[in-house]
């Protein structure tokens, strides 16, 4: 596909070249009469059939139809303005064509766009179509009087329905004054055309254009970040697992084979503790892999980690959590951790009989609850952890919630005295096809 040189381009905030400005103007007119019949039949026949419930998907056709002009305004535009104007509308949080309708309906530059769409049928392309019209016919009347007088036969011919032509070398000057004028008569075009395009750009950029592109930007940051810092701990699981494990693992077995050879005291009481050490480190550092990331959560899910939890809980807790398939793996560790958090505050704090774990899906979010039988009090201390006693405390839950932001999330507590206390936790879930 060719494409202009940026010479041929105008400056940003200049006035388009005269043919530029004047072909922009030139095919809003035929744009403008379809809008308006357009407009109009979805108006009329919307309104007529509606209470025969047809002419709902009319009016909403009628409320969106700001949406496909606005578009093909956005790439008419670089005619005469050579920076691009973006798209303002969002992707839909889920495929489907209600919740499409639903996005698109609770946007602002939805609205905006068919408020363009109605000023643009019923008093804009009229007002081109009087300035290019003009230039038209002037110009279009004079450089025709030759053709007019010839078509005539009679040897005269009326320019422009003002005076009369009776000879050739008349008619040949009406040409030429045409010719001369046009150039003079579509230089006024440009600013026509310009101030037409700072309307438009106007009213088809959201204010907030630019906030809204960083922001996004900033999206995909705080998602690489994430994604590179559930990376690392991958990394440091392995590594710990397939080096400082295996080393101890091989080290309390040459412990043990040792023991076996029941060597004289001093040496067996030795050999004995240095057996005991081993073991127990190699129990720690099996503790430390299972803390940065469990095998069951990436072997089998979120669901079956939270009731590994639960197994492992000494408060006896219920689990009722329904998650469709696998998540990003940063949502179901970030998910993992808090609700482990959740429980341990259970066990040291509350005095609870019973804990329930509840949560799910809707909307494209993801809820879970834990919920104890405690005496309550619970607060956020200074470190946003959750204290019992009501004097603030640690940091547990602070890296929980921080963690939740960072993926769009909250982390929210109610704990009224003599209980219960809830711990509720909402994290934005992406469809599992972009699990990573």
């Amino acid at each position: 596909m060719l494409t202009p040189s940026p010479s041929a381009l105008p400056s940003p905030g200049s006035a388009p070249p005269p043919l530029r400005a004047a072909l922009y103007l030139l095919t809003s007119v035929p744009l403008g009469a379809v809008t308006l019949v357009a407009l109009l039949l979805l108006a009329g026949a919307g309104s007529a059939l509606a209470v025969l419930v047809i002419g709902v998907p009319l009016l909403l056709t009628l409320v969106l139809s700001g949406i496909p002009l606005a578009a093909l305004e956005r790439r008419r535009l670089r005619l005469i303005d050579p920076v691009p104007l973006a798209d303002p509308h969002g992707d839909p949080p889920a495929p489907g064509l209600t919740v499409w309708l639903r996005t698109r309906l609770q946007e602002r530059c939805t609205w905006r766009e068919l408020a363009y769409a109605l000023l643009f049928a019923f008093v804009l392309w009229p007002l081109e179509a009087m300035a290019v019209g003009t230039v038209l016919l002037v110009c279009g009347g004079l450089i025709g009087t030759p053709v007019m007088m010839a078509a005539g036969g009679d040897g005269e011919a009326r320019v422009l329905k003002l005076w009369l032509a009776e000879s050739w070398p008349e008619a040949f000057a009406a040409l030429v004054a045409g010719v001369v004028l046009l150039p003079l008569l579509t230089w006024p075009l440009r600013f026509v055309a310009r101030g037409r395009g700072v309307l438009t750009r106007a009213l088809l950029s959201p204010p907030d254009a630019a906030l809204g592109s960083r922001i996004a930007e900033l999206d995909r940051s705080r998602t690489r970040l994430v994604d590179a810092f559930e990376a690392e701990r991958r990394r440091i699981e392995r590594d710990l697992h397939d080096g400082a494990q295996q080393r101890l693992v091989a080290l309390s077995m040459t412990l043990g084979l040792a023991r076996l050879e029941k060597p004289a005291e001093p040496l067996g009481g030795l050999l004995e503790r240095a057996h005991e050490e081993a073991s127990a480190a190699l129990v720690e550092i099996r503790d430390l892999i299972h803390g940065i990331h469990p095998h069951v959560l990436t072997d089998r899910g979120l669901v079956a980690a939270v009731e590994d939890l639960a197994d492992r809980s000494p408060v006896p807790v219920d689990v009722r959590l329904t998650v469709p398939g696998r998540l990003l793996e940063a949502v179901e560790t970030a998910v993992y951790f808090a609700v482990s958090e959740a429980l341990a505050n259970v066990a040291k704090h509350s005095g609870a009989t019973r804990v329930t774990v509840t949560g799910g899906t809707a909307h494209g979010r993801l809820t879970v609850t834990v919920e104890d039988d405690g005496h309550g009090g619970a607060q956020l201390g200074g470190g946003g952890t959750a204290a019992h006693d009501g004097s603030g405390g640690g940091t547990g839950l602070q890296g929980v919630a921080d963690r939740l932001s960072v993926l769009g999330g909250a982390l929210l507590l109610s704990s009224p005295p003599a209980g219960p206390t809830v711990f509720r936790l909402e994290v934005p879930c992406p469809p599992s096809d972009s699990r990573t």
